[in-house]
């Protein structure tokens, strides 16, 4: 007949509290989710003694883009200071920089020294 009620659909699961209170209320905590940005690391080389500047201006330029100003200041830098920055990168770009920079050393038989450390 047309006066029934058509059927109820059925009802989703209540969804469970995360937490309640002493009265019974039901209280919903809804926590953010933030991320962190990586850990930068930059790539330092090391002044020596018997490394060509020449040849650490041709490294700071091929491995890290550097114009050729930019990179003899840098290699300036290391010679005045003893270490210099060459780029800032995230962990794993800056491990690939140092084993390139020092494979290029190894092959050309200088003691150029490249290492990463985390900035502050």
């Amino acid at each position: 007949m047309a006066t029934e009620n058509p059927p109820r659909p059925p009802q989703a699961p209540r969804a469970k509290p995360i937490q309640e209170d002493d009265g019974g209320a039901v209280v919903l905590e809804r926590k953010p989710e933030k991320t962190k940005p990586p850990q930068m690391y930059q790539v330092v080389l090391l002044n020596d003694d018997y490394t060509p500047m020449e040849f650490v201006v041709a490294v700071i330029q091929e491995f890290f883009n550097k114009d050729r100003e930019t990179a003899t200041q840098i290699m300036l830098k290391i010679h005045m200071e003893g270490k210099g920055v060459c780029g800032v990168f995230s962990k794993d770009v800056a491990a690939t920089k140092v084993d390139r920079v020092m494979e290029a050393a190894q092959k050309s038989g200088h003691p150029l020294q490249c290492v990463s450390e985390p900035t502050a």
